[in-house]
């Protein structure tokens, strides 16, 4: 089993980020540095828009990860309602 990660940079936006993904995924372990924030789960983590809605209080498009984006590990799979990191091929 290997971990994926996603590392944002620490603010109030991706505060609420990180509820959500610690919502849909309960093993996930999150680890707060400075000025990142980094979240590591076995084998998949899925961010799903309407959890990080839910979150925020407002609209959230999946691309608005991008602008806080340090760094992740993982292949991706993208869609409007969904962004997955996995070591699924």
């Amino acid at each position: 089993m290997s971990n994926v990660f996603i590392a944002f940079q620490r603010n109030e936006e991706t505060r609420c980020i990180v509820d959500a993904i610690l919502a849909d995924n309960p093993n996930a372990v999150v680890s707060m540095m400075p000025a990142m924030v980094k979240v590591d789960a076995p084998n998949t983590m899925v961010i799903r828009r309407e959890t990080v809605e839910e979150q925020m209080g407002r609209p959230f498009n999946l691309q608005e990860l991008h602008v806080n984006l340090i760094t992740l590990t993982g292949h991706i799979e993208e869609t409007d309602d969904d962004f997955t990191l996995s070591w699924k091929h």
